[in-house]
């Protein structure tokens, strides 16, 4: 973007030089953070559209199946802050293409497991491999993207996440309604291996990066001190309990439209993952709903959207099931989008690990809740899974509240006193807007 040439030292300790939407670099980060995201979404949860095949073919509960997408969950969230760390040393970039390969040629494994022990055992570690990717994106976009198109980029690149989980499943699962799940994990890893190679082919260097050594202590402290930010804690949280909903609804969705009232065929039951299209437009979106709500309000807004779509998809009727499926999707999107792009913007060092713990907190709630919502369903069908996802809706809105008190509450003593300390503290809390 050109400058006056004395502004240009300005320019650049203001963040000037970094990607702004409409230029090339701006453009080349976006396709290929989209493409990761992609992948990233293929990878986790290639097995959710074919859980009851599974069942049925080792003969299974609901809850055992579960595992193979809770494998790759836990794998991920152990994995996501060391490799977040190995970022620091070896680049953005470096880890980033090393976890998305890695990941994709456990894919062309993964089709050949025996039992469903080894398919939960390679699920775990692919879930590690892919631990570099994520983490690593979003410390990547808020070094390399303007902060003011940060939640944009962002929600493209959860737009990805929509598109490769969409997409993922609904080829998956025509190819195994077809040919059985083997080869519809086949598909996984062309199209994993396909966006690895987009990735690599499009990702711009990277030219806000710092190497930083390697150093344990300074991990744990960096780690240990976000943990003891209240306004990341909250952050972390509201991610766990967003993706504690939408890994129960998923889980077990296949499930209930496979078996009465509704009894349809495997193949269509996949079919209804075209409404992650939703979830794209929610994530890209995000960013403007924030802009015009504030992020507290918008995520009032995703989590009475996403409880009004739990309560909606109650009745055994296609339709209504249906619906309730889309507003869980747009709202899930949404609150994730916003929570996401908060952590980046509140950690003023250490982005990556602040990423990570975000993304550990959110995989940790996709597994937990998946599994409760599993179980939930085996005892006490669909109304079970809604009641794990409303409890978890309700937790999220007193997080978001307590955000609001605690906002109210700075400002009314920065008013008092005005103190410029804390009009501070106001100005960075990230649901205080």
């Amino acid at each position: 973007m050109p400058v006056a040439s004395g502004s240009a030292p300005a320019a650049e300790a203001s963040g000037d030089s970094r990607h702004r939407p409409g230029s090339p670099g701006y453009r080349r980060t976006s396709l290929a953070l989209f493409a990761a995201g992609v992948a990233t979404f293929v990878l986790l949860y290639s097995t959710q559209a074919l859980l009851p095949m599974l069942s049925t073919a080792w003969h299974v509960t609901p809850s055992q199946a579960s595992l193979t997408v809770s494998g790759a969950s836990i794998g991920l969230a152990l994995a996501v802050i060391p490799l977040s760390a190995l970022s620091e040393k070896y680049g953005r970039t470096a880890v980033m293409s090393a976890s998305v390969f890695s990941a994709a040629a456990l894919a062309v494994v993964i089709p050949f497991s025996p039992n469903l022990t080894v398919l939960v055992a390679l699920r775990v570690v692919q879930g590690i491999c892919l631990a570099g990717l994520p983490a690593t994106a979003m410390a990547y976009l808020a070094e390399e993207v303007h902060a003011s198109a940060l939640p944009s980029a962002m929600g493209l690149y959860i737009a990805g996440n929509s598109i490769g989980g969409m997409g993922g499943r609904i080829i998956s699962d025509l190819v195994a309604g077809s040919w059985g799940w083997r080869w519809g994990l086949g598909s996984v890893a062309v199209i994993s291996l396909s966006c690895a190679i987009a990735f690599r082919v499009l990702v711009p260097p990277a030219r806000h990066f710092r190497q930083a050594p390697i150093n344990p202590r300074a991990l744990a402290r960096t780690v240990s001190g976000h943990l003891r930010n209240p306004l990341l804690a909250r952050l972390f949280t509201l991610g766990l309990l967003f993706m504690a909903v939408f890994g129960a609804v998923y889980n077990v969705m296949g499930y209930r439209l496979v078996a009465a009232p509704f009894r349809l065929p495997q193949g269509v039951v996949g079919l209804i993952f075209v409404v992650y299209l939703v979830g794209t437009a929610s994530s890209a979106g995000a960013g403007r709903l924030a802009a015009r709500l504030g992020r507290r309000g918008a995520l009032y807004a995703a989590i009475g959207t996403t409880a009004a779509g739990l309560v909606l998809s109650m009745p055994d009727t296609l339709v209504t099931a249906l619906l309730g499926l889309v507003l869980i999707t747009a709202g899930f999107f949404a609150g994730h989008a916003v929570a996401s792009s908060a952590v980046g913007r509140t950690a003023t060092h250490g982005r990556a690990q602040a990423s990570a713990l975000y993304l550990a907190a959110y995989y940790v709630g996709n597994s937990v809740g998946g599994t409760i919502g599993a179980d939930a369903y085996h005892s006490g069908g669909w109304s079970g899974t809604v009641v794990v996802g409303l409890i978890a809706l309700t937790l999220a809105l007193g997080v978001t509240v307590y955000a609001s008190w605690r906002a109210h509450v700075a400002s009314t003593a920065a008013i008092k006193s005005r103190s410029a300390d804390s009009s501070a503290d106001l100005k960075i809390d990230p649901l205080a807007s």
